[in-house]
Order: C-alpha cells, then structure tokens, then sequence
C-alpha cells in the first residue's frame, strides 16, 4: 500500500498511540500525514518527554504524565502501542473490552509501503543478521534500507523509502505480537530459545508472537528457517511460503550448510524462487569457513541465514562472498574494545538473555573474567554453570540478578565472585583480577532496565570505562 491509499484508510480516524519513544514519535508523524487524528499518550513526565512539543508543533495531542481513564473510548479506532508496553495496562484493557485493533507500528508501516520488506526475527542473532543481510543487498546493488528493532523505526523509512528499494526489518517478539495483516516477501527465524517470560508469560505465547512473520505469506514468498530448530521444523507444517533451510550441523536439500569447512548454498529447482533463479547452479560454493571475517562459532548460523534471505532477495554470490570476507560484526555484540596489559577486552552487552551470553563464553578458550547481571525476569541461570567450570575464572556481578549470579558461581566452584554496583566499577574490580592472556567479558545474560535505559548504554558506559583504563595508572 502506499502513502496515498494509507490516507484513504487512516484520513479522519482517531488512532491514540500509547508511548512517546522513537518508534512512538515516528508513527505517530505517518498517521498524521495520512490524515488521522492522533493522540500520543505516555505515562512518563512532561520533561521526559523529548519528543512532545514537536509532535505538537505538528498538530498532534500529546498527553504525559498518566494515562488518562478516557484516553481510549468508544470514538477511537486504532490503538497503536509501544512493543514493549504489557498488554495489561489500563488502556490496553479497555481496547480489548471495546474491540479496538491494537497494533504496533510494524503493522502501520506495513499497511503503508509499497516496496518488499525482509523480516528477520529470532531470541539471538537478529542485530547480526539483520546487518550482514543490509550489507550483502547492497553490495548486490539492490538498495536496502535497514530499519525496525535494529535503531530506526520502520515507520519512519515508510515517509524515506523509495520505489526499487527493500525494507530490511529486525523484528522483536514485541512487535510480531501486535500485527495482524503483516506479510514480509522474506521472512527469517533464526532461533527461539526462553527469552522475554516475563512479557509472554508462556513460552507458547511467544513462540506464537514469533511465527506471526510468517502467517500471512503465500507461495510467492520466501521462509528461512533454521532446521536445527525443532521448533522450526515444528513451525514449517503451517507455512505456506516456500521455505529455505539452513544448518550448521546438516547438508539440506535446498538452503545453505556446511560441507568439508565450505558454505553451501542449494536453490530450489521447482517454485518461484527457482525461477528466480533459474540461471544460477543448483549448488553453489560460497566461501570456505577460514575465509569469514565475523568470530565466532555461534555466527555461523547467523551467516548461512544471511546467505539464504540474500540470495532469495536476488543478492549475487560473489556479492556475497565479497561481504563474509569483509564483515567483521557489529557493536555491542562480541565487539573487541582493547587490549591493555595483555588482557583482551570484548563488549557483549546487546548478550540480553542466558542463552546469548553462554554462545559469548564458549566462544573463547582463554580464562574469561566474566561481567553479567541485570534486570530480573525470573531466570535461575543453572544451564550457565556447566560454562562457568569450564573457562570462567571469575564473576563480576551487578544488578537485580547478582544474588543468583554469585550462587551459581559458588555452584561452579569459581572462588573470585563479587557484587559491584555498576558496570564501570565491574571494569575497575576486572582489571584488578585478569592477568595477561586473559579475556574480560561483558556478557550480562539479562536486559539492561533495572539499571540502564538501553544494551547500547550499557555497551557505551562499558567501552569509555575499558578506554579509561589506558589512561589510567
């Protein structure tokens, strides 16, 4: 759809947007541009509220500071909410008792563009993926703009986006659940492990949230699943999508996988991808594994992902390769800061869940000081153990979940454990415990909310106190 059909549909309609943060301020800007009436409701403060007067300058009610009993009535047609806003708060409650749609802005961007968007989705790996696929499409030439959980709302690039160019989408669990008619021309699910309980409350809830990127594809499009996943495989029965595969632990018969150190890739020979790429060998060498430029073992599935949604998006192979030889990875995410006395420094802190961060500790075979903790969302941390006598010489803990933290420590049996206060104290107690060939990690498998607005703050904070250790006596 486009930015004139949308205003056929959003043109006069009361649409309240719940949460005044980027994703809220940028919708809110599109709706008003086709139309609608808007509301932007947050509970936050006025001062908190940075983004307030200029959607008023714009002619857009702004309300902060509560939500008030009547902020969503009868008269309202669409609830728009934040993705991390629960579902139990009180106007969310009184738009379901009223029957009125609530989505996230993914769905509103959706019903207004008119150019292909990838989905990409996943309990780890998203950030990783996401960007090695941008970077693969536009070393093909095909124009990518990427958005979404990434950084930029991908309600803002629906006012930039250009016909010929893709929408390449990182998609949270959050944002799947509130969409109704979303349908991506690729869609990619990487992994689903226990992440986000405390939002979902079950685990079907959010596998659920996650298998909405592909409930409304057809033939036509394009699924990328991970066949190591049964989950995935469970999920393929109720795809109607033609689906690549990929694996690192199988050859698969179309997709990509590894055979002999080398990545492979198998087209389809029957369905529309097929003829696509009808003049392409039905197998392709891609690279071999000593020639990627991104570390880790547990980046192996994010690149045969990338490789297969490339691809399927009309990338070339040797655009492809060009890219894995070159990518070293991105911010916040097994990110090497320095090396300073001969202790290597690396920031994982976008590691939000145990999983992420387990990934994080077998990735190295040096002693590991480890640096974790964070907001609470009831995780016990058990499966962590096993990883913590392996290579892990000490704890350095913080946040909500440093009890616990320091209990499986003294469970693994690592004597130096200690609860600091923030991160930039965990680098000052880290640089005072690791010797030379040793690895300080900030792997915190949990969010960072009890303590930091963002992974990215965190990551920053941890980066600046690493670079002042250089200066330091």
């Amino acid at each position: 759809m486009s930015i004139e059909e949308g205003r056929a549909l959003y043109k006069g309609k009361q649409v309240v947007v719940l949460g005044l943060a980027k994703s809220g301020a940028a919708v809110a800007r599109l709706l008003k541009a086709c139309g609608a009436d808007v509301t932007v409701n947050d509970k936050k403060p006025e001062n908190e509220c940075e983004e307030a007067e200029a959607l008023r300058a714009g002619g857009i009610t702004v309300i902060c500071g509560e939500h008030p009993d009547d902020i969503v009535n009868p008269s309202v047609d669409v609830v728009v909410k934040n993705p991390g806003i629960p579902y139990t708060v009180a106007p969310i409650q009184a738009a379901q008792s009223l029957g009125i749609p609530i989505v996230t802005e993914v769905e509103i961007a959706y019903e207004l563009s008119d150019v292909p968007i990838i989905g990409i989705t996943g309990s780890n790996g998203k950030t990783t993926t996401t960007t090695l696929i941008g970077r693969m499409l536009e070393e093909g030439g095909l124009h990518p703009i990427v958005a979404g959980n990434i950084g930029t709302p991908l309600s803002e690039q629906t006012l930039q986006v250009r016909k010929g160019q893709t929408l390449v989408a990182e998609l949270s669990s959050f944002q799947l659940k509130g969409t109704r008619r979303f349908r991506p021309s690729i869609a990619c699910l990487l992994n689903v492990y226990d992440a986000h309980l405390d939002y979902h409350k079950t685990k079907e809830d959010y596998v659920h949230s996650k298998s909405k990127l592909f409930k409304n594809q057809e033939e036509t499009d394009v699924a990328v699943l991970n066949y190591d996943s049964q989950i995935c495989r469970n999920l393929a029965d109720d795809i109607r999508s033609q689906i690549l595969w990929f694996s690192t632990k199988e050859e698969i018969e179309q997709g990509a996988f590894v055979r002999s150190s080398e990545i492979i890739f198998k087209r389809p020979v029957t369905g529309a991808l097929a003829e696509k790429l009808d003049e392409a060998p039905e197998e392709e060498r891609v690279v071999r594994l000593d020639e990627l430029a991104l570390p880790g073992a547990h980046n192996l599935e994010n690149i045969l992902a990338a490789v297969c949604v490339a691809r399927a998006a009309g990338a070339d192979i040797e655009a492809i390769r060009r890219i894995l030889r070159t990518f070293a990875g991105v911010e916040h995410r097994l990110e090497f800061v320095a090396e300073i006395e001969g202790v290597k420094y690396y920031n994982d802190s976008k590691a939000t869940n145990p999983e992420a961060a387990s990934r994080a500790l077998t990735s190295f075979s040096a002693p590991i000081v480890w640096i974790a903790g964070g907001l609470d969302r009831g995780i016990d941390f058990k499966e962590m153990v096993p990883l913590m006598r392996q290579n892990v010489k000490a704890v350095i803990t913080y946040g909500e979940t440093a009890e616990k933290l320091l209990a499986r420590a003294e469970e693994a049996g690592i004597i130096r454990a200690k609860r600091v206060d923030t991160v930039t104290d965990a680098v000052a107690e880290a640089r005072s415990i690791a010797r030379e060939g040793d690895i300080v990690l900030l792997s915190p498998a949990c969010a960072s909310w009890d303590m930091y607005k963002s992974f990215e703050e965190r990551g920053v904070l941890f980066k600046q106190s690493v670079h002042k250790l250089k200066t330091s006596p």
